[in-house]
Formats: C-alpha cells, structure tokens, sequence
C-alpha cells in the first residue's frame, strides 16, 4: 500500500548503513562497494520524454542483464569489483575496453544474478551466458563509428558469447513508438536511444536515452510490516526508504516466499513505479528484486 505522505520524519542514520554481505566462498563478487576497488567509468541514460527527435538516435533493446566492464583483461561490475567468469569466456573477449550486458535472454536476471554470485566459473550455465557489448568506453569517435567498430570486434571474435547488441534507426515517433510495444509485448524493459553524433562521456548523458514504461529506483528495507486476511502471519509489506530519506511501505510485487523470508533490515531493493506524487513518493510502486549486486 502507498502511503499519501511520508511516515514520519527520517529515521536515524542506524538504519542507513551500507549492506557489506559478500557473495559467494571466494569473496570475490560482492555488494560492498567500499571494496578497494574503483568503478569503472561509464555512460548512464537519462529518460527519453516526447520532444526528442529519434530520428537522431541509434535504438536498441535495453537490456535486462548485469551491466559488466571488460578492461582488456578482465570482467568487472559497474562497482569495480572483478567477476569470477570461465577463462574460455574471457579468452575470446579482445584486448580492448569494453561496455556491456552480460545477459541469458528476457526475464532471466535471477538467474543470471545468481550465477554471478555462486562465483563458480566452471558451471555450466555460463554456456548460456552472452556478453551483449554498446560501447568503446574512452573511444574519440561519434558513436555511428562506435557501432561498427563494435559489430567488426564480434565478428572477429566469432565466439556466440560476445555480441555487438543490434543497434537500428527509426524514422520518427511513430516508429519508435511501434518498436517499443513489440519489445514490451515480448516481455523486454524498453529501449535505449544514443545520439548518433555523440562522442563518448563518462557519467550520466543526455545523449543517452532509456524509454520504458515505468521508473526504477532503489530503496533500503527498514523493518517487515505484519500481514492481514489471506497473509495473516507473513509480511504483508515492507517498511522502505528512499536515499533523500522518503518512506513508503512496498508489498506489490512480492511472492509468497518473499512474504515468509523477508529481505532483511537494510537489503537494498529495487522497485518500479509510474510517477512520482505530489509529495515525492512513487504512484504504484512494485517490488522487483533484492540489489545484491554492486
């Protein structure tokens, strides 16, 4: 249930710490971000709005994967720290930076997630993976170029694992409009629009656009709220809040599993809404999966 105002004034800072749990025996994939290691630098999307001609934008299908840093030599996630992948997936990648989406295809990120953090390179699963690369991270060259020299790296790799994600143009709105509801409708989160003419920067871009039919955000899991009627005895929602310090509580979206295990005080979690109230807080929100990732 979406409460109409916050629940109160912020709580204390004891329940803002950072959820250090390292995953996986080796330790070598976790979600603390004060690791020691640095972020790679990336470009980040800003939201398409009516307006933009994307007759001016590369298109592709935003994908639903672990964003992941190939630094020549090794795998890595937005966070830096490094990924426990198969030396044979590694080995066919070029020596050159890359950013991407490693991806098992639509609505497999739990799957993937876990893979990723089990840390167990010879699994099987990783034949299933692709690492699905939209950007020379550092190149001087307008992305037009970008998108070829990213097609010819794939193809000299002639491994299935490493792909260019196939980048299109559209007309007009109209265009734009019918191939996001084919993407959707085929169970994709949306599109990502790059100004053709855009050289590459790091940080977040207006020359980089997401479309998709709802906002993500992250809130951090403050306490288990009781459930009524048919959840009497589970957690009928959870108490979140925003980082600015905004409370809401979020019970859409969660399985009856999630009802009786819980994600723990201080899990960060992703959720999607519509649009933001009045007041700042999200209009339908939806619980999507726990953060676990850096």
């Amino acid at each position: 249930m979406l409460l109409s105002r916050p629940l109160s004034r912020p709580l204390p800072l004891l329940f803002r710490f950072a959820l250090g749990l390292f995953l996986g025996a080796s330790g070598a994939v976790c979600a603390n971000t004060g690791s020691g290691f640095p972020a790679p630098p990336a470009m980040h999307a800003e939201r398409y709005h009516d307006g933009i001609d994307p007759a001016d934008y590369w298109v592709s299908e935003k994908l639903d994967g672990v964003r992941a840093h190939w630094d020549g030599s090794r795998l890595r996630l937005r966070s830096g720290q490094p990924i426990t992948a198969p030396a044979w997936f590694t080995a066919a990648l070029p020596a050159v930076t890359l950013d991407g989406e490693l991806w098992m295809g639509r609505r497999s990120f739990d799957r993937l997630s876990g893979l990723i953090r089990r840390n167990a390179p010879d699994d099987p699963a990783w034949r299933e993976v692709r690492y699905m690369v939209f950007e020379l991270p550092g190149a001087e060259d307008e992305f037009s170029t970008r998108v070829h020299q990213l097609r010819a790296l794939a193809e000299r790799a002639a491994v299935p694992w490493l792909e260019a994600v196939p980048q299109t143009r559209v007309a007009d709105l109209r265009a734009l409009r019918r191939r996001f509801e084919e993407v959707v409708r085929g169970g994709g989160e949306g599109l990502i629009l790059h100004r053709a003419s855009a050289r590459w920067t790091p940080g977040r871009s207006s020359a980089l656009l997401k479309l998709t039919p709802w906002h993500d955000a992250e809130a951090r899991v403050l306490a288990h709220l009781p459930g009524k009627g048919r959840l009497q005895g589970l957690t009928g929602s959870l108490l979140v809040e925003t980082p600015d310090g905004r409370r809401f509580r979020l019970g859409s979206g969660l399985s009856d599993a999630l009802r009786r295990a819980p994600p723990p005080p201080g899990t960060l979690v992703t959720y999607r809404y519509r649009e933001l109230t009045p007041a700042g807080l999200p209009r339908f929100p939806r619980y999507l999966r726990v953060r676990d990732l850096p």
